[in-house]
C-alpha cells in the first residue's frame, strides 16, 4: 500500500470515527474495495455510558402518610442501585448488539433466576443477533445475584446482563 493510500485510509476512518459520534451510533463496519488483491475492512465502535437510574425524593409534607406506612429501604440495596453494574466484578456482559432472550422459546422455564447456583459454561441467556441465536454461558460458577435485563430487551455490545457472584 502507498503511502497515498494510507493517508487516504486514515482520513476515511477518522471521518466514519465523526460519523458514528455526530449519529449517536455504537459501532459501524464498513469494507472498501480498491481492487482484486486490496481491501480495506474497517469497524469502528464505541463504548455508550450507561446511565445511572434517577433517584427523585418527594418532599416530606407531600406524603405523610406514605413514608409512616412503607418500611425503611436497607443501605444494602440504596448502595447497589448507585453502583454501575457494568464494573461489578461478577458482572456478565453481552458480547454483541442484539435481543435478549431469558428462556429458550416461549412459554419454556426461564435459564436463570435470582438465587439459581450456575456452574462455569451453564446457559445463563440467549442473545439473538442476525437470526442467530446465540448462548451466553456463566463464565464463572456462583450464585445469580441479579438479572439487569428484562425478556425481548435490546442490549449493546458491553451492555450488564447478569451479576454472578
Amino acid at each position: 500500500m502507498t503511502n497515498k493510500n494510507h493517508d487516504a485510509d486514515v482520513a476515511f476512518i477518522k471521518a466514519l470515527a465523526e460519523l458514528l459520534r455526530d449519529n449517536d451510533l455504537t459501532e459501524l463496519q464498513v469494507k472498501r474495495d480498491y481492487g482484486e488483491d486490496d481491501s480495506l475492512n474497517v469497524r469502528v465502535s464505541r463504548q455508550m455510558a450507561v446511565a445511572a437510574p434517577v433517584q427523585m425524593q418527594v418532599p416530606a409534607a407531600a406524603a405523610p402518610v406514605a413514608a409512616a406506612a412503607a418500611p425503611a429501604p436497607a443501605a444494602t440495596p440504596a448502595a447497589e442501585a448507585n453502583e454501575d453494574p457494568a464494573s461489578h466484578p461478577g458482572a456478565v456482559t453481552s458480547p454483541m448488539v442484539g435481543t435478549v432472550y431469558l428462556q429458550a422459546e416461549p412459554g419454556a422455564p426461564s435459564f436463570i433466576k435470582v438465587g439459581d447456583k450456575v456452574s462455569e459454561g451453564d446457559t445463563l441467556l440467549i442473545v439473538e443477533a442476525m437470526k442467530t441465536m446465540n448462548h451466553i454461558p456463566a463464565p464463572k460458577g456462583g450464585t445469580v445475584k441479579r438479572i439487569l435485563v428484562e425478556d425481548g430487551a435490546a442490549v449493546e455490545f458491553g451492555s450488564p446482563l447478569v451479576i454472578v457472584e
